[in-house]
């Protein structure tokens, strides 16, 4: 990755499309670690991490996720997710977070240097376009390696430089423990 010592940067990360991409990559993100491998390529100016939240009892699993970033660094962005049952009485939740992450990114452009953005959601190749044209770089971080690939072509074309997810894993990734159960540790 490129990156200048004196530059001040901002990291922007869609939480969902981010779980999505490290889900299918199968490994997880160490926060800590994320946060030092920005801070020692330049000035990190903000660490954003936008995401919706469900009231519903089966999603809690992102409430530690998300109170662990609050306290850690990281600027957390939510909205409440919509629940939709459609007419075979399925239940889906939406929360789509674009215009938030849309919108810091262009309030804050013109006092930064290089923009990183956690998505390959193609739908951001018009902001990195305006946001290029105020002289900030931008980097965007997804997978193409995913099947299919959650990096648009749009995208990659658009932005400064494109950083493969998956090749970021020995320095980002949390180490995977084995978990042991019981009868393995049982004295022989």
């Amino acid at each position: 990755m490129d990156f200048y010592n004196n530059e001040r940067i901002a990291l922007f990360i869609d939480g969902a499309n981010l779980h999505a991409a490290i889900k299918t990559l199968d490994f997880d993100i160490d926060y800590k670690k994320l946060l030092a491998f920005f801070q020692d390529r330049g000035q990190l100016v903000r660490a954003l991490y936008y995401t919706a939240l469900s009231q519903d009892p089966d999603h809690a699993a992102l409430k530690p996720l998300t109170d662990w970033l609050a306290y850690n660094g990281y600027v957390l962005v939510t909205k409440p997710a919509k629940e939709f049952v459609d007419s075979n009485g399925r239940k889906t939740i939406k929360g789509n977070m674009d215009i938030e992450i849309a919108v810091d990114i262009m309030a804050m452009a013109k006092s930064l240097d290089h923009v990183v953005l956690f998505s390959g959601d193609g739908d951001f190749r018009a902001l990195v376009e305006a946001v290029q044209k105020t002289g900030c770089r931008v980097t965007a971080i997804s997978s193409c390696k995913t099947r299919p690939p959650l990096a648009a072509d749009e995208l990659r074309r658009q932005v400064d430089q494109f950083v493969e997810l998956a090749d970021l894993e020995s320095q980002i990734g949390r180490s995977k423990q084995k978990n042991f159960s019981e009868k393995e540790f049982v004295d022989v």
